[in-house]
């Protein structure tokens, strides 16, 4: 049986971290992708070796093309074919409108939508070859609804959900899904339960009464990377508790 090996940005902490371990355990390799935080991605991949997989440490910032492309060049030297991507990193500031600069969308659309198009262009021809690919782009509520001060994040967010359909449709003869998930309200890993902090105001809005978790998150993401996945593609999945707004 053929080895699956999944690169996830952003993953030295929270969903991401969640994501890797998750699909270590699933029997994958890891490439965990960090910006900065190199102690954070490495603490992440030494779990990922803990649970009996390979793993690599590939540092960028993803919100450059060219960093793009070195991340997936040391990924296929290291590994030869990707066969999952989970583009989880994301920046979501807040900001009115009128006060935006070019680099702020320089910057969010970079992030959040741009990196998406250059990993799944640098990592696709090796799916394609391979018979079995899946991407796995995160949008969230901002690509279902616009809201007040996030302009560039919901443009991006709503961008990348139609890129996911494109995909989808382009690359589903050759057994590649591409789908999108939407997460609700998720707990980081840093926060304290019972305590009031910076979202707390959004669980009002969850008809289950709680923030999700990172890995209730991750086990969607692995649904989607496994055989369980294989007839599901163009999909938007609200992981949000009910969440409507």
């Amino acid at each position: 049986m053929t080895t699956r090996v999944a690169l996830i940005t952003g993953a030295g902490r929270n969903i991401g971290r969640a994501i890797a371990l998750g699909l270590a355990e699933d029997g994958c390799d890891i490439v965990v992708n960090g910006s900065s935080d190199r102690a954070a991605a490495e603490a992440v991949a030494a779990e990922v070796r803990a649970r009996g997989r390979r793993a690599l440490v590939a540092m960028g910032d993803v919100g450059q093309a060219e960093h793009c492309a070195r991340i997936a060049a040391e990924a296929l030297a290291e590994f030869g074919t990707i066969h999952i991507l989970v583009n989880n990193a994301a920046l979501r500031p807040a900001k009115p409108f009128l006060e935006t600069t070019a680099e702020d969308w320089r910057r969010v659309m970079g992030v959040d939508v741009e990196a998406a198009i250059w990993l799944s262009k640098a990592l696709l021809p090796g799916m394609v070859a391979a018979g079995f690919g899946r991407i796995v782009n995160f949008t969230g509520m901002n690509a279902i609804h616009g809201y007040a001060g996030r302009a560039p994040v919901s443009t991006a967010k709503h961008a990348l959900w139609g890129l996911t359909k494109a995909l989808a449709k382009e690359f589903a003869k050759a057994g590649v899904t591409v789908n999108a998930i939407s997460p609700g309200p998720i707990a980081a890993d840093d926060d304290v339960p019972g305590e009031v902090n910076a979202r707390s105001g959004y669980v009002a809005k969850v008809p289950m009464g709680r923030m999700g978790t990172p890995a209730e998150v991750a086990h969607v993401v692995r649904m989607l990377a496994g055989e369980g996945g294989a007839y599901v593609t163009g999909q938007m999945l609200q992981v949000n508790g009910g969440a409507e707004t």
